[in-house]
């Protein structure tokens, strides 16, 4: 009787559960049909651009966000394609009459808000009005704000102005602690991704190539604001070395900004711009809804397409998942590419520090393959570095922002020794046999022979040997030279420019322009698609359900210490070959 009570329970909880997930499925199929019904922009619309969220290659879309609830999977993802889009259009919008840009501190690579601040500038010459507020400013946010007419900032707010830093984790005090020995291979000076496990400081090299980069990148920076605000670079240099933004009087005092003021106060200015009453609500509109609306149609020939691949994440052997480039998944979407007759050329945007080395060059193969039937152009977003390089090195051109970070032409291996941390400190101990002296080689649980580690090292070395010929054969230079810029050094993208490692500097439409280009196809003939295509609302509704939020679980319950976590997670994915940048980089 027990056992039959208990199927009646499981039954009726699963019944109710079916019920409740056929309702929001419902509910969510509704809304997203309702959606799609025309939006109306008002002829004196503003369009209101917040930065302060995170941003990339393409957006997600989750039509079930405003439900709330467990399935709602949380807001929608702000993509740079569609940003770019909406800037695009507004230009010539007769409806959108200027910019509300918040942009305190958006969650983006340098190179991402490059693209937007290009944008911004580009929207300029249409001469409609950008305005900005904020009650704080870091330094990549105030880049982005630069570019505006009108700077407000709070009166009790403030202004990041110290420089740019890099700062990196070392674990080797821990693996000490632990009593795990990692066993590190690696060819290159620069090759520095390893240090966090052998070192607990920076070795020179690794501080040489890292002061020079955010240098680079640094001087991109200010040689940009200065041009916007008509302020000195060295007077701006000056400013950040003594800390003489030290209130936001001096911002206002320096031309960095144009009115200490409130959000209130702003957006008086816009409705006297705007030449309406100062009681009437400014009509702004969001990225999300202006690009509902009916602001532009496919242009070109359907049958004549630029097809642009976005590989985002770290790189993976296998499916990989939406946050990582997974060889398998990745073939397969170009593979499709390369056999549509429609697409002409093909784009590969690449946001990527490298991983798995053999996945890279699964993908370098079939990026080789595509290049055989229709010109392929690389386009490096914020970072591209090692086997995000390896993709771009099978490409016909190469094309990156100044403040791109690239290069990292490199492997290392790594294999960790859990001996003593699994016999002295957790009382477990190994023993096996096996047909040959290294039947269980590589292996965690002994100590490897100086033969056996010569043999990984070995391979190591083949692996850079194989990496920088087909570098070189792809960049048309000797392998002297290709590996004098190598070793595991990474550039910025104006200074991969200056030494070959680049063709072009410039953003994703410079190279869809340079793919349509080699294709023969002239502006305004051909289409531009994305690829993967986006999911349908039901799959990603399927998606928020079925999956987990352990990032967002992980993020809530750790708070701080949810970076290191996830650096653990890295890490478990870091044994083996790879073709990696040389450290987990954040510029501030």
């Amino acid at each position: 009787m027990l056992q039959f009570l208990k199927y009646v329970l499981a039954t009726f909880v699963g019944i109710m559960l079916f019920l409740v997930l056929s309702f929001v499925i419902l509910i969510g199929i509704g809304s997203s049909f309702s959606s799609e019904e025309k939006v109306v922009i008002d002829e004196k619309s503003v369009l209101k651009l917040d930065l302060n969220q995170p941003i990339q290659e393409v957006g997600v879309e989750n039509p079930f966000a405003e439900i709330g609830g467990p399935f709602s999977g949380g807001d929608n993802v702000l993509g740079l394609k569609d940003i770019l889009d909406a800037l695009k259009t507004a230009r010539t919008d007769a409806s959108i009459k200027g910019i509300y840009l918040k942009t305190e501190g958006p969650e983006a690579g340098w190179a991402t808000l490059e693209e937007i601040r290009n944008a911004l500038l580009e929207f300029k010459k249409s001469k409609k009005f950008i305005v900005t507020y904020g009650e704080t400013y870091s330094e990549k946010g105030y880049y982005v704000a630069s570019v505006a007419d009108k700077i407000y900032l709070n009166p009790a707010g403030g202004m990041e102005w110290n420089g740019l830093s890099a700062e990196y984790s070392f674990f080797k005090g821990t693996f000490d602690k632990l009593g795990v020995k990692p066993l590190v291979f690696r060819v290159g000076e620069f090759k520095s991704a390893v240090e966090m496990f052998s070192r607990s400081d920076m070795s020179e090299a690794s501080k040489k190539q890292s002061l020079e980069l955010i240098t680079a990148i640094n001087n991109n920076y200010l040689k940009n604001i200065s041009a916007s605000r008509g302020v000195p670079v060295e007077q701006l240099k000056s400013l950040a070395d003594s800390l003489g933004l030290e209130n936001p009087a001096s911002a206002l005092k320096n031309k960095l900004v144009t009115h200490l003021g409130y959000a209130d106060e702003l957006e008086s200015y816009i409705r006297k711009d705007l030449r309406i009453d100062a009681k009437k609500n400014i009509a702004f509109v969001g990225i999300d809804k202006y690009l509902q609306g009916d602001t532009s149609a496919d242009e070109g020939d359907f049958n004549k397409r630029v097809g642009v691949l976005v590989a985002e994440g770290e790189i993976t052997s296998g499916e990989g998942g939406d946050e990582s480039i997974g060889s398998e998944r990745f073939v397969k979407e170009l593979k499709k590419i390369r056999e549509n007759d429609r697409v002409k050329a093909v784009v590969i945007r690449i946001n990527s520090p490298g991983g798995s080395a053999l996945a890279s060059d699964v993908m370098w193969r079939e990026i080789q393959l595509t290049a055989k039937s229709k010109p392929v152009i690389a386009s490096m977003s914020d970072v591209a570095a090692s086997g995000g390089y390896y993709m771009a090195m099978g490409c016909d051109t190469i094309v990156a922002q100044p403040n791109t970070i690239t290069g990292s032409i490199g492997i290392f291996g790594l294999i960790f020794n859990v001996t003593d941390f699994m016999n002295n400190k957790l009382g477990i101990t190994f023993d096996g046999v096996g047909t040959s002296p290294h039947a269980d080689w590589p292996t965690a649980t002994r100590e490897m022979t100086e033969f056996e580690k010569a043999m990984v090292q070995k391979s190591v070395n083949e692996g850079y040997d194989t990496f920088t010929k087909k570098a070189a054969a792809g960049r048309k230079m000797s392998v002297e030279k290709l590996r004098s810029l190598a070793q595991g050094r990474v550039w910025s993208g104006a200074e991969a420019k200056a030494n070959g490692l680049v063709d072009v500097l410039g953003g994703i439409d410079d190279a869809i322009k340079i793919a349509a280009k080699a294709a023969k196809l002239s502006e305004g003939e051909y289409r531009v698609r994305y690829y993967p295509e986006k999911k349908r609302p039901l799959d990603e509704l399927l998606t928020k359900v079925m999956g987990n939020n352990e990032e967002k679980a992980m993020q809530k319950n750790l708070g701080s210490l949810a970076p290191y976590v996830s650096m653990y997670k890295k890490l478990l994915n870091m044994g083996g070959t790879q073709a990696r940048m040389p450290f987990e980089l954040k510029i501030q």
